[in-house]
């Protein structure tokens, strides 16, 4: 695969689909039961943590988070998905990009799942030091990402950065991570293609 474009920041292709779609991702993420990561972060976390959902679509994960009694900060670049998860009891939901995560030591546990592969490849590092910053001290991380090398579009013209699960779990150790689980597999996508992914936990 190769760059898709030069393009840094915000993807404006990437963001209009999700806001066309907004509504189709809500109901394909709503009949998915829970999935086995996000029941084993909700287990680890302490009782009323405070969470980032970063990246998080149309909130599902973020609702569960909610009702199992955390306060929950969901963020997305795209304003119809805010208008979604802003709509679960519990969750606040704000308009917000992987570079507006400014702030230190706030939350309790970041989960990022399957947002930051939307970002260009030279911005990763930076944006998992500012998650870093976030953390705090012992916190708990969690990202997904598709796997595979380079950046391209998909069918549907949403931008995509991939990675190998060694490649991932350097860049976490780079930016003060400790990768401690992963799990891989195979699912299909809101483009209807079937790709392999990998997820990790962390601590900060």
């Amino acid at each position: 695969m190769s760059d898709p474009d030069q393009s840094t920041g915000p993807d404006a292709e990437t963001l209009s689909v999700y806001d066309r779609k907004a509504a189709e991702y809500r109901d394909l993420t709503a009949r998915s039961k829970i999935d086995p990561d996000l029941a084993r972060f909700l287990k680890t976390l302490s009782a009323g943590s405070d969470v980032l959902d970063l990246g998080c679509g149309p909130g599902a994960a973020a609702a569960h988070m909610a009702a199992a009694g955390h306060r929950v900060t969901a963020t997305d670049a795209a304003p119809e998905m805010v208008k979604l998860a802003g709509a679960h009891p519990g969750v606040t939901a704000r308009l917000a990009t992987f570079d507006d995560i400014d702030e230190v030591a706030a939350y309790d546990a970041i989960w990022a799942n399957f947002s930051l592969l939307h970002a260009p490849r030279a911005e990763m590092p930076r944006h998992l030091a500012a998650l870093r910053r976030a953390l705090r001290p012992g916190g708990l991380f969690h990202i997904g990402m598709k796997t595979g090398h380079g950046e391209a579009r998909d069918a549907l013209g949403r931008r995509y950065t991939y990675y190998t699960e060694d490649e991932l779990s350097g860049l976490l150790r780079a930016a003060g991570f400790t990768p401690t689980a992963s799990r891989r597999g195979k699912d299909t996508g809101l483009d209807g293609t079937v790709a392999p992914w990998v997820t990790i936990a962390a601590h900060g």
